[in-house]
């Protein structure tokens, strides 16, 4: 009876430990998820050569509004529209009849003028000697003097409007302030001319010309730096998207920012020999961007964009990725700068984002094709 029991008290207990064994064996923690296959890049520098650009306008740097300065009807005209005239070359004239009349009147009063002073200043040595003899009264000697001064007065004032009369009648004559291109002419023969208000003709020197952009005010740092420094930096793409042949430089950051468009105009110096920019006419301005040089760069398709922000995952020890915040600069081809978040010699996954998370284990292969934009 007893070696029943014991041998009954054997089998259950070897239940009972294959029991407890399986219990054990159920309670293994589950296995780790396969490493993920992508491709990496090793952040590295590169020089980089950014273009900007802006919508510009041609216009001439050297212009006058050509007015009438003195009244009267226009009774020559010397140049054609649109010619090329020379600096002092004649271009209109006003009736100079009336002008010269005054002239010669005020010539005329000069010279009587000039004559009374001759003999007042005779008089006045005369009495003058006669008062050291005590052969005249000192009364009249006084009398001669003031005659004299009065004398001085009338010729400073004849001469003076012998003056104005020959600037009138200088004015009567319009001249080419500069040498350049005068545009069509605003009156005929023989139209009735307001000094001041009349505009006449407009003239301009086509070489060199100049070029407005405005641009944000956080760069105007950048073109000042650009103003200062001796480079030419600007290049122009036409109207008939052809490149201009020759490249210019800042000639001026305009002295203050639009406060309703956060905006400073700045205008550019181009040669123009050929004369194919005219006034005006519309372009696309070209500035070498801000973050040109030595820069890292990352290949596009290797960032990430959520809500906005933008990352990359960093391959850290034991090829596991962590995902860090960058600031993107300028994208050059495939590629984009990082301003802020990577160094140079940190290796990054630059393909199979999509299929990552904070802290997997991945696995390399060759790099794939670049996508088109960074993943949603």
């Amino acid at each position: 009876m007893n070696n029943k029991l014991t041998f009954a008290s054997i089998i259950f207990g070897s239940a009972l430990l294959t029991a407890c064994g399986g219990s054990d064996q159920s309670k293994q923690a589950p296995a780790a998820p396969p490493a993920v296959t992508v491709s990496t890049y090793t952040v590295q520098k590169e020089e980089v050569n950014g273009i900007d650009s802006y919508p510009g306008t041609i216009v001439p740097l050297n212009e006058v509004d050509l007015r009438a300065e003195v009244n009267g009807y226009i009774t020559n005209i010397f140049v054609r529209d649109g010619q090329q005239v020379s600096k002092g070359q004649k271009l209109y004239e006003i009736d100079r009849s009336r002008y010269q009349a005054v002239y010669n009147q005020a010539n005329a009063q000069l010279q009587i003028a000039k004559a009374n002073l001759a003999k007042t200043q005779k008089d006045a040595e005369r009495y003058t000697r006669l008062a050291e003899q005590d052969a005249i009264a000192k009364q009249r000697v006084d009398y001669a003097q003031a005659d004299l001064q009065t004398a001085q007065a009338q010729v400073a004032s004849a001469q003076a409007t012998l003056s104005n009369a020959a600037t009138d009648l200088r004015r009567s004559t319009i001249v080419a302030p500069f040498s350049g291109k005068i545009g069509i002419s605003m009156v005929r023969r023989g139209a009735l001319v307001t000094a001041g208000s009349t505009l006449i003709n407009t003239i301009s020197a086509p070489n060199p010309m100049g070029v407005d952009i405005n641009i944000n005010e956080s760069d105007i740092a950048y073109f000042s730096q650009l103003q200062q420094g001796k480079a030419t930096s600007f290049n122009i793409i036409l109207p008939d998207n052809s490149k201009y042949t020759s490249s210019g430089k800042v000639l001026a950051v305009d002295r203050a920012v639009d406060p309703q468009t956060g905006t400073i105009r700045v205008r550019a110096s181009f040669p123009n020999a050929n004369g194919k920019l005219v006034a005006g006419m519309n372009c696309t301005v070209q500035v070498a961007n801000k973050q040109s040089g030595e820069q890292i760069t990352v290949p596009y398709q290797a960032v990430t964009e959520q809500l906005g922000e933008f990352t990359v995952y960093v391959v850290g020890d034991s090829n596991k990725v962590a995902q860090r915040q960058v600031k993107l600069g300028i994208k050059v081809n495939d590629k984009i700068v990082i301003q802020d978040g990577l160094k140079e010699g940190e290796v990054i996954v630059s393909t199979g984002t999509q299929n990552l998370r904070e802290g997997a284990v991945i696995q390399t292969e060759a790099p794939g094709q670049p996508d088109a934009a960074p993943k949603q």
